[in-house]
């Protein structure tokens, strides 16, 4: 693999809450907004949203109002009270209490390279929040993925979870990084981290587990690590895992690292590779096929007539709304925080889309925010 960048630079979003501080504040507000913003982004890998609450609060502690330790009880004492007086939305508690949760633990100087501390990164991150947090699974689990079109990474049976963990990290411990090259520690890491996702250790919260652990095994190696890049591409993220962890001869499609390596690549050695979820997916349409050095600034607007034409023409979508409507017929679970990094679009703007075609009778939500799915309607065939 060459080290040259091969793409243009990836458009620039502000997804995180707190760029005013990364830019303009003290290098200790500067910190801590950066943590806060992996904590808040890191939720996009369950579609989660976090609450102006939990970013109000967030923000007092970068200007230094209240420590971590009292944010994180400002919030649990929050959702404690409101559960008192109103219903509670579990995924924003979810989202909120998890975010305070990861913001610690980044903001911590400690870390444990071992199967206890990789338990005990997920014990942390989802303390108060699950019940059985910290506990490796006890059944096997399948996953339908929107990235496979509904099918599943075949993980680790529940039998075997602690023995593979304890290998991969030991040999992983063993392992040096001295004199490789950039290319090859790339690799490597690459491998090491898919491999160790592919357990799934947990009933649930394996890829914030991940993610989190990742984070701190790589400033305990010294190097730098880019908060935006888990803020922002959260999901691209857990869909490279994905792609990293599947095959299927019938479909002619190999396991591949290629996603997976260009997120680390952007990560640590600045390279600039346009991290679309859109462009992993096994049976994309083809007004999803943009080659990676098209920017989102041109692509709207660059798209050609033969890409223009699709089964959605009667109906005068635009390009983000056939791309919502095409995500929703391979996964009708797909959350909206999902749909923001598929279209390269705000939150605002995805609600907006949804909304519109909920009006026009194309879409329908059904059983609600938490277990609901999305239906498509009579007009739109795919």
């Amino acid at each position: 693999m060459s080290t040259t960048i091969k793409t243009t630079e990836p458009l620039e979003i502000n997804f995180s809450e707190f760029d005013e501080y990364i830019r303009q504040g003290e290098p200790d507000q500067r910190e801590k907004a950066g943590i806060w913003s992996v904590a808040i982004g890191l939720q996009q890998v369950d579609g989660l949203q976090t609450s102006d609450f939990l970013r109000q609060t967030a923000r007092r502690n970068i200007e230094g109002e209240i420590s971590i330790d009292e944010a994180r009880k400002v919030v649990r004492e929050y959702y404690v009270s409101k559960s008192q007086h109103e219903a509670v939305n579990e995924d924003e508690q979810e989202a909120d209490r998890v975010s305070a949760n990861i913001a610690a633990i980044l903001r911590s100087k400690t870390f444990n390279f071992s199967t206890l501390g990789y338990t005990s990164v997920h014990r942390r991150i989802f303390d108060g929040v699950m019940k059985h947090a910290g506990e490796l699974r006890k059944y096997d689990i399948t996953k339908k993925e929107w990235v496979l079109q509904g099918d599943t990474v075949l993980y680790l049976n529940w039998e075997d979870l602690r023995m593979a963990l304890d290998y991969d990290l030991a040999q992983e411990k063993q392992f040096s990084y001295i004199g490789l090259s950039s290319d090859d520690m790339i690799a490597h890491l690459t491998k090491f981290v898919s491999g160790l996702w592919q357990i799934h250790a947990f009933p649930e919260g394996n890829t914030r587990t991940t993610a989190v652990f990742t984070i701190l095994y790589l400033r305990s190696l010294g190097w730098q690590v880019d908060n935006g890049m888990f803020a922002k591409h959260a999901w691209y993220f857990r869909n490279a895992l994905v792609r990293a962890n599947y095959h299927n001869v019938q479909k002619n499609i190999d396991y591949t690292f290629t996603y997976l390596e260009r997120f680390f690549r952007n990560l640590l050695l600045g390279e600039a590779w346009d991290l679309r979820s859109r462009y992993l997916h096994i049976a994309a349409p083809e007004e999803w096929r943009g080659q990676p050095q098209i920017t989102e600034k041109t692509s709207a607007q660059s798209i050609t007539e033969k890409d223009s034409k699709s089964q959605f023409d009667t109906l005068g979508l635009s390009l983000e709304e056939r791309m919502i409507l095409s995500a929703i017929a391979s996964d009708p679970y797909l959350k909206q925080q999902q749909m923001t990094e598929l279209i390269h679009k705000s939150i605002a703007t995805v609600k907006r889309i949804t909304i519109n075609l909920q009006e026009r009778g194309l879409l329908r939500r059904e059983n609600g925010k938490r277990n609901g799915k999305w239906l498509l309607g009579k007009e739109v065939k795919l």
